[in-house]
C-alpha cells in the first residue's frame, strides 16, 4: 500500500515513510491510494475477533513494509495499557450503544491511536537510528494522549501546544504533571486554532522540518485515522452478531473531522455494514453548517462545556474534500489555497446533495448538553459532555430496527464541573486522575507567534 498526497505534489511513499512524514512536504494531508472494500467472506470471518485480532486484520490492509510478527507486537502493546478486557466495549442504555472509547491511560478516544502510533513511531526509530521532535497542537485530549504514548522514549522529544485557559483543569494536570525530560509543555496564549495554524505553518516550514526532524501526532498524521478505524468495524461486527442486523449508524462528536472522517474511511471499507454517520458539533458549528447548507466558512471560536471540540478550523477535512473532488489533488489543492487566503469555500448543488447523503449533522447548544447529561445520569449512566452533543444529535436520526452507536470519546470525570452543572455533583475521580490533584506540574507559557514557538523548539529539540 502507497500513500500520496491530497495536494498531489509528491510521489507514492509507504507507510512507515507516511507516518514519519505526518504532513505531506507539499502541504497536504497524506491518504492510501485506494481504498479496498472487504468482500462479504472477510467480514463474516472477522465477526468474533477480539479487538487485538481484528486491529491486526485492518491495519495490516494498510501497512506494506512492518512484518506482520512485528505489527502484531505493536498493536498487542498498544493495547496492555486498557483497563477492560474489550478495549471499546459497547453499552445499552435505553435506544442508544454507548462505545466507550475512554478505557486507555488518559481516559479519552485519542489513548486509542495514540498508543500504537507512539510504538510505531518508537520501533521506526530504533530501526533506522534516527531521532524525531514531535509538535502537536490541542484542544484538550491529543495532548495528553500523545505524552502517554511517548513518554520516556528514546530518540524522541515531544512538544504539546495547549490553549491557555481553554481546557480543564484536569486535562491540563494530565499534560502538565508528566516530567519527563522528553516531554515540553506549552500553553499557548490563544485559541486551539491559533496553536493549529502555527504547527501546520512550522509544517510547511520544510527547511526548518528537516532540520529537528520533526513528526506530527496531530490526526493529520495518517496512523491516527487508520487506528480509529477499527473500532468503527468492532462495534458494528459486535452488532450484526448480537443482534442479527444489516447495518449499524454512528453518531460522532467532532470539531477537527478526524474521528468521523475514520468513520467514513470505515464505511468504504464496509459500505453494507456502516450506515449514516450523524455528524454532531457544538456551538462552534462550522461542519455542521457545511452538512447542512454547503456553507463551509470561518466563525468565532465559542469556548463551552466540550473544549475539544471549540475549533473553528478542521484540520482533517482536507481528507473529505479531496474526496469530494472525485479525488482531484490540483482542485483540492486550490480549495485550501482559497480558504487560506478568504476563509470560506462555496459548494454546488450537486456537492452539497452528495454531502448530505454521507452525512447527517445537528449543532446541539450548552443547554441541550446539559440536559441530556442530566436524563441519562438519571437513566444510570453518566455521559462527558462531548459524548452528551454526540448522543443529543443520535436522537435526531435513530431509524427502527437499525442500532445507533454514539462514541463515547472521554471518561465524565475529566470535565466534573460541566457533569456538576447538570446533575448537581462531580462524578467521581478514578484514582489515577485524583492522584494527579498533588503532583508537581511544569509547562511554558508562551505567546501564539509562530517564530516564538519555533525558537522554543529549536532550544530544546534533540
Amino acid at each position: 500500500m502507497k500513500y500520496i498526497s491530497t495536494r498531489g505534489g509528491i510521489a507514492p511513499i509507504s507507510f512507515s515513510e507516511a507516518v514519519m512524514m505526518g504532513l505531506a512536504t507539499d502541504g497536504g494531508l497524506l491518504l492510501p491510494e485506494e481504498i479496498i472494500p472487504v468482500d462479504h467472506e472477510t467480514l463474516a470471518s472477522w465477526q468474533d475477533l477480539s479487538y487485538r485480532q481484528l486491529a491486526f486484520e485492518v491495519i495490516s490492509r494498510f501497512v506494506g513494509d512492518i512484518p506482520p510478527a512485528d505489527l502484531k507486537d505493536l498493536i498487542d502493546r498498544s493495547y496492555d495499557s486498557f483497563s477492560h478486557p474489550d478495549i471499546t466495549p459497547l453499552v445499552k442504555v435505553d435506544d442508544i450503544h454507548v462505545l466507550e472509547l475512554f478505557h486507555g491511560p488518559t481516559f479519552a478516544f485519542k489513548d486509542v491511536a495514540l498508543q500504537f502510533l507512539g510504538n510505531v513511531f518508537e520501533y521506526l526509530l530504533k530501526k533506522s537510528g534516527g531521532k524525531m521532535n514531535i509538535l502537536g497542537a490541542t484542544s484538550g485530549d491529543t495532548g495528553s494522549a500523545a505524552i502517554y504514548g511517548v513518554r520516556g522514549k528514546d530518540n524522541i522529544n515531544i512538544f504539546i501546544l495547549h490553549p491557555l485557559g481553554r481546557v480543564s483543569r484536569i486535562q491540563e494536570l494530565q499534560m502538565t504533571t508528566v516530567t519527563d525530560a522528553n516531554v515540553f509543555n506549552i500553553a499557548l496564549r490563544g485559541t486551539f486554532d491559533d496553536g493549529q495554524a502555527i504547527v501546520k505553518s512550522i509544517f510547511n516550514d520544510i527547511p526548518f522540518k528537516e532540520k529537528y526532524c520533526l513528526g506530527a501526532v496531530n490526526s493529520i498524521n495518517w496512523a491516527r485515522i487508520l487506528a480509529q478505524v477499527v473500532y468503527y468495524l468492532y462495534a458494528a461486527l459486535r452488532l450484526r452478531s448480537g443482534e442479527g442486523c444489516e447495518k449499524v449508524d454512528f453518531a460522532v462528536p467532532t470539531g477537527n473531522f478526524g474521528d468521523i472522517f475514520a468513520g467514513y474511511v470505515a464505511r468504504q471499507m464496509a459500505p453494507g455494514l456502516i450506515g449514516k454517520l450523524v455528524l454532531a458539533t457544538n456551538e462552534n458549528d462550522l461542519l455542521t453548517r457545511f452538512v447542512n447548507s454547503g456553507e463551509y466558512s470561518l466563525g468565532q471560536v465559542t469556548q463551552t462545556s466540550s473544549p475539544s471540540m471549540d475549533i473553528q478550523v478542521s484540520s482533517n477535512f482536507e481528507r473529505y474534500l479531496y474526496y469530494l473532488n472525485d479525488r482531484n489533488p490540483e482542485r483540492t489543492r486550490e480549495a485550501m489555497e482559497q480558504f487560506g487566503s478568504t476563509g470560506c469555500l462555496e459548494f454546488d448543488q450537486a456537492s452539497r446533495h452528495r454531502v448530505r447523503s454521507e452525512f447527517c449533522s445537528r449543532t446541539v447548544n450548552e443547554e441541550e448538553t446539559s440536559a441530556t447529561i442530566a436524563s441519562f445520569n438519571q437513566r444510570g449512566y453518566l455521559l462527558d459532555p462531548h459524548t452528551a452533543v454526540g448522543v443529543k444529535a443520535a436522537q435526531d436520526f435513530i431509524e427502527d430496527g437499525v442500532p445507533m452507536v454514539c462514541l463515547a470519546t472521554a471518561h465524565p470525570a475529566k470535565f466534573g464541573g460541566a457533569v456538576a452543572l447538570a446533575i448537581g455533583r462531580e462524578p467521581d475521580l478514578p484514582p489515577t486522575l485524583a492522584a494527579m490533584l498533588d503532583q508537581d506540574s511544569r509547562s511554558e507559557a508562551l505567546d501564539a507567534d509562530v517564530e516564538v514557538i519555533k525558537g522554543y523548539v529549536a532550544g530544546h529539540a534533540l
